[in-house]
């Protein structure tokens, strides 16, 4: 690499100018301060885990995107933080052991060696909410709740919730008892949604329970394709019953308290699979050809810690999140002279407009005045004074 390629940052790696560092920050937090009046309390997870620790539990997709390094005091492999929840859960088996319900929210810089989108970031700012300790679907619907809320806030407009359920999926794979390559097949076959070759994947397997499976693929739209669920997997095992009633009552709730959002259901969908155990979502708005927030039941992930509990979260990308709003007023900026902080009115007058929100720089000698400043500090009549005009 040449001298003139040094400042070049590696594919997917962004950093953050102003204003746009400002916006992130101000969304940051306003949406932190909205979890703590939901009752959810901020932890800092570390940058730097050890690897079993970081990976135990969250799949082999996390484990290709997890950037591993040597560490220098024991030798032991440790791995750079690539999504927070794993880390979340060990808090919550380990650190805190809290009985009953805890929540816990956090913001941090993760970074990955792989996007999770041809749009998305090497390095995103994770924020998010977890909820553990309760398996029913109040604690489903608070984190949808807290979600949309925070979506809302952030200036998202025509906002579409996808929702899913893995365990349709899960209680049917097991009862059609395919292969392990016709199983993994099936599943990258679904990921992508070529369900043309659904048919021929499937040509050699003869059971009710595959036929199910080949309707599945195609129950996806609004809230009423659960009524056809109903009547084309009522053969199907129980557990897919109580998920299509899961789905149901959350749908219901979601449209009676947010009419204005969309609701879209796919219930062959299978994002984070292998990671998730039952009620999977995402959120999603026009302009954007990503998710801008997701999330789902994860109720087996603490019980590599020791302590499996119910458990269920979202998490957002804060630099996506504040590409949504429009860009704030900026705070008045005034120009000082260097001479203003060396007497002890001019400090007070310094403490008392900084308080009031406004920017104050000083003039440097030898350099030129803030050419955006839109007024100056002046010593006039024996004190010092935002000049008029």
């Amino acid at each position: 690499m040449s001298f003139a390629d040094h400042w070049l940052l590696p594919d997917g790696m962004d950093e953050v100018l102003p204003p746009q560092a400002r916006q992130i920050e101000s969304l940051r937090r306003q949406l932190l301060d909205h979890f703590h009046a939901w009752g959810y309390e901020l932890v800092l997870p570390p940058k730097v885990e050890f690897l079993e620790s970081l990976l135990t539990g969250a799949g082999h997709d996390l484990e290709l995107q997890t950037f591993k390094v040597t560490d220098q005091l024991s030798g032991r492999m440790m791995g750079v933080s690539a999504d927070v929840t794993p880390q979340v859960a060990r808090m919550d088996a380990h650190s805190m052991r809290a009985d009953g319900v805890a929540r816990f929210c956090y913001s941090t810089e993760v970074v990955r060696t792989r996007p999770d989108n041809l749009l998305g970031s090497r390095s995103p700012i994770q924020l998010g909410a977890e909820l553990f300790g309760h398996a029913g679907s109040d604690s489903d619907l608070e984190i949808l709740c807290l979600m949309t809320d925070s979506l809302l806030m952030a200036g998202a407009q025509n906002l579409c919730l996808d929702l899913g359920h893995v365990g349709i999926y899960r209680a049917l794979l097991t009862e059609a008892n395919l292969t392990p390559e016709l199983e993994e097949d099936l599943f990258d076959l679904l990921q992508h949604k070529r369900l043309g070759e659904l048919d021929q994947l499937l040509s050699g397997a003869n059971s009710p329970a595959v036929e199910l499976l080949k309707k599945l693929a195609h129950l996806n739209g609004d809230v009423e394709v659960l009524d056809l669920a109903e009547k084309q997997l009522a053969n199907a095992p129980q557990a897919v019953a109580e998920a299509l009633a899961e789905l149901r009552e959350l749908a219901t709730a979601m449209q009676e308290l947010y009419p204005e959002v969309n609701l879209y259901l796919d219930l062959s969908e299978l994002r984070g699979y292998h990671y998730h155990t039952g009620l999977v979502f995402a959120a999603y708005v026009p302009q954007f050809g990503q998710a801008l927030a997701k999330g789902g039941r994860y109720d087996e992930i603490g019980g590599v810690f020791g302590r499996a509990r119910p458990a269920t979260g979202f998490s957002t990308d804060l630099k996506i999140l504040a590409a949504l709003a429009q860009p704030g007023p900026q705070a008045t900026l005034l120009a000082a002279p260097a001479a203003c902080q060396r007497d002890p009115q001019g400090r007070e007058l310094l403490k008392q407009l900084r308080a009031e929100g406004k920017r104050v720089v000083f003039d440097l000698q030898g350099a030129d005045g803030p050419a955006s400043a839109s007024g100056r500090i002046e010593y006039q009549q024996g004190r010092w004074q935002v000049a008029a005009g």
